[in-house]
């Protein structure tokens, strides 16, 4: 009787826990590209002056 208890409020334990987890997950949002204004950003000095920051011209930055 008493390992019975002890399962039965563990596995309540469990599902309590997985259903907050699947609640949480469900949750978030997604992220905008470029909400804050980084999508195609123009470089305003230098040698690329003019350019739109894309990837291609990251790569070949670093």
């Amino acid at each position: 009787m008493r390992d019975i208890k002890h399962l039965q409020s563990n596995s309540a334990k469990l599902a309590q826990s997985n259903k907050e987890k699947a609640l949480f997950r469900n949750q978030r949002k997604a992220v905008n590209a470029g909400a804050n204004g980084t999508l195609e950003y123009t470089i305003k000095e230098g040698v690329n002056k003019a350019k739109i920051a894309d990837s291609e011209l990251i790569k070949n930055k670093k």
